[in-house]
């Protein structure tokens, strides 16, 4: 039995940093999918493939608004949310993350 003076009063992840340390260890393992499954519901899942389609839409602009939201089903302020945050992004960062959605779309389609 660990004495009172074995616990620590604070979280071990108190980071971003420790997340982003756990996805990358668990990518190495190929264990993402079941870390993401165990640790965000299915309405999160979901939440976070909306705003990474968002995101994909705005960043290729082809699209007003509304018709991303109709297209994905979600509501025009979840879309401005995503914009809203997008153009907080330094020009070089939106074009990294385009990038980074790009290289995605090709490999999923191979």
């Amino acid at each position: 039995m660990a004495n009172s003076t074995d616990i620590k009063d604070v979280p071990e992840f108190e980071r971003w940093q420790d997340v982003l340390h756990l996805l990358e260890q668990s990518c190495q393992q190929k264990q993402l999918d079941f870390l993401l499954s165990a640790l965000l519901t299915f309405d999160e899942r979901e939440a976070l493939l909306a705003r990474m389609n968002i995101f994909h839409e705005l960043i290729k602009g082809d699209r007003s608004q509304r018709q991303i939201s109709q297209m994905l089903g979600v509501g025009v302020a979840t879309i401005t949310r995503g914009s809203t945050e997008l153009k907080k992004l330094e020009q070089d960062k939106k074009q990294q993350l385009q990038h980074l959605l790009q290289a995605a779309v090709l490999n999923k389609s191979r």
